[in-house]
This record gives C-alpha cells, sequence and structure tokens, in this order.
C-alpha cells in the first residue's frame, strides 16, 4: 500500500470518461483552438469569479517556470521558500526560463513570514545595477511541509511585496486541498488577497498530466501564449488537457476529491498521535509528517507500506526520521486502518526483542 504521493494515484472516474469522450468524439482543431478548451476556461473563470486568462500545460514544474518567467524581470529577484518545490525540486527550471535568481527563505512549517521577506528584501541593494531587484514573490500552497497559508496570511504576504514593485505567484500542485481544508472561495485565497498567477495543478487531485496557469488580471497575461510555445509546452491535442478541468470542476467535484484526502489524512494523522507518534507540523491538507523511529520505519517499509523520509528542513529527533505519508483521493478508510494496525504490529515486535 502506498503512501508515497497523490502523484501516485489515478484518475478520478468522472475525469476519464470525459477524457474516453473526448477520445472517441468527433476530430477537433489543435493547439488550443476547440470549443472544449474554451468551455473548460469559462469553467475556471466561474470558479475564480472573474473573467480569467487560461493556459493549460502538462506539468507542474512547466507551470511555475513559465509563470514565474512572465511575471519576473531577468535582473529580479524571486523570494521563495528554501523547501518550496520551486527552489527544491525543479532541477533550477524556473531560473531557465526566467534568467532570474531564486533567493530562498528559511521559515517555519513551509511557510514565509512578511518578517521573514521583509529581511529578505533589506539584503538587497534596491537601485544598484550589482544588485538583482525585487521581481516576485512565489507561495505554495499547500506548503511543502503540508501546512496551508491562511487568506490573511496571504494578503499580508501580497501586500508587502506589491510595496516594493513585486508580482505574486502562486503554485498550487495542491490548492484544492488548501481551499478545501480552508473553507474559503477559490478568489479569496487567491486574486482577492493579491495574488497574479496560480499553477494551478489538477494531477495530484484526480487528473492526468493536467496544469494551468491562470492569469487573474488578463492585461498580465499579454504574450504568455508566446512564452509557452517558445518553452515547448503548448499541447497539439489541448482538448485532452481541457475536458479533465471540466469534468474535474463540475458540481465541484475538485473540492470533494481533495476533501477526501485531507479526511483521510486527519484519520491517519488522529492514528499516529494516539500511539504516542509525533507530528512534524500540523495536518492542514493532505499530507501527514510524522517522526518515526528508524526501526519502526524499518519494519513498516518491509511490511509493504511506501513512503519516503522527507529530505527538506526539520526537526531533529536521535535515531527517527521526518517521514512525508500522503493521502489521495482514491486513499480508503480501511487502507488508513490498516497502516496502523500494522504499525501496532511492528512495535509489539520491537517490543518483544
Amino acid at each position: 500500500m502506498s503512501f508515497a504521493s497523490d502523484n501516485w494515484s489515478g484518475a478520478s472516474p468522472a475525469v476519464l470518461a470525459a477524457v474516453s469522450t473526448a477520445f472517441s468524439g468527433d476530430d477537433a482543431p489543435a493547439y488550443g483552438t476547440d470549443p472544449q478548451t474554451a468551455e473548460a476556461k469559462a469553467a475556471i473563470s466561474d470558479v475564480f469569479e472573474r473573467d480569467v486568462a487560461v493556459f493549460f500545460l502538462g506539468s507542474g514544474t512547466a507551470a511555475n517556470g513559465l509563470a514565474i518567467a512572465h511575471l519576473t524581470r531577468p535582473w529580479g529577484a524571486v523570494f521563495c521558500h528554501s523547501a518550496s518545490h520551486v527552489n527544491a525540486s525543479e532541477c533550477g527550471g524556473p531560473e531557465f526560463f526566467s534568467g532570474a535568481k531564486l533567493i530562498g527563505i528559511e521559515g517555519e512549517a513551509g511557510k514565509i513570514t512578511p518578517d521573514s521577506l521583509a529581511s529578505a528584501l533589506g539584503g538587497l541593494r534596491i537601485g544598484d545595477p550589482h544588485s538583482v531587484q525585487p521581481g516576485t514573490l512565489s507561495l505554495t500552497n499547500l506548503t511543502e511541509a503540508g501546512t496551508a497559508y491562511s487568506v490573511g496570511e496571504v494578503s499580508a504576504l501580497s501586500d508587502l511585496a506589491r510595496s516594493y514593485g513585486m508580482a505574486v505567484h502562486m503554485d498550487g500542485a495542491r490548492f484544492a486541498n488548501a481551499v478545501a481544508r480552508l473553507k474559503c472561495t477559490p478568489a479569496e485565497l487567491t486574486w482577492k488577497a493579491g495574488v497574479d498567477a496560480l499553477s494551478f495543478g489538477a494531477t495530484k487531485n484526480g487528473a492526468i498530466a493536467a496544469e494551468a496557469v491562470v492569469f487573474f488580471d488578463k492585461a498580465k497575461a499579454a504574450e504568455f501564449e508566446f512564452r509557452r510555445m517558445r518553452g515547448g509546452h503548448l499541447l497539439s491535442k489541448h482538448r485532452f488537457v481541457s475536458v479533465q478541468y471540466t469534468a474535474w470542476l463540475k458540481d465541484g467535484h475538485w473540492l470533494a476529491l481533495a476533501g477526501h484526502a485531507n479526511a483521510m489524512a486527519d484519520r491517519l494523522a488522529g492514528g499516529l498521535r494516539a500511539r504516542g507518534i509525533q507530528l512534524a507540523w500540523p495536518v492542514e491538507g493532505n499530507e501527514v509528517f510524522p517522526i518515526l523511529p528508524h526501526d519502526l520505519e524499518a519494519r513498516l517499509k518491509a511490511q509493504g507500506y511506501q513512503f519516503h523520509r522527507w529530505s527538506g528542513p526539520s526537526p531533529a529527533v536521535p535515531n527517527a526520521s521526518v517521514c512525508r505519508l500522503v493521502a489521495s483521493f482514491k486513499t480508503r478508510a480501511g487502507d488508513v486502518d490498516a497502516f496502523l494496525a500494522a504499525l501496532d504490529r511492528a512495535a509489539q515486535t520491537i517490543a518483544a526483542e
């Protein structure tokens, strides 16, 4: 049984049905000029309560890199959390596309604070051509630590960024999980809080290689279609991504999928706490970070459970590691309970030795 990543899970039956229908239907124009793509863009505008500019892509790394490149001048600085995906897990993709310098900021539980951002900005020599200049703030929601930036936190950070003339990007690979947890609207967590562009990911939450960049002010999206094409990310049979978004968003399906994943993470976290297992950070989405003794971790993996040690900044505990367990829309209550039972068996075996 895998708790390795929601990237490992398959697709929602509703999303699969939409793709199957598109495959068996009539031919359609290529490169996003098809009616299915227009329908998907309208659905996204409805979700965000305004007429937005939408660009579909096949990977979250491309969405992040191209969005950041579009918002940032090559001599600009991109401020992000040190453990963020754009900084630590995209092989320099944002720098490749933008030419800008990423500056990682430390922060507890995967979050940047206004004070830490202000301190980092204070390290720049603004107006000095020998120094990079304020460019873009990139926030990750959910964060890499599984925590959620609240509407107030996003607003405070956006206000500070704006006071320096910076744009605000949000990596929303698990944006659905954040919205489902916070019980806010997608608009409240993005453009109403000062976000300029969102990497709006569906892949981790029931879709198949379906990502989008959303600009909340259409004027700021000017010529992005050329940047996407030049970057090699304009998809030919565009409709097979577009129809996924339409089905995924219909009747709040995306939030139901994310809410289920969050509930399974809560169930898992509750069971771990009841067994005396400390968690590195609060559970605010679909990821759980238990601090597992090495022998217990090894025995769980020997029983076939798949999960990873966390490689980013985390609490240091002797003879133990912070591990990451991820629930998905497919995780069942029985899967969680079976894992907890396996943990009990492993602990009993260790105690008896």
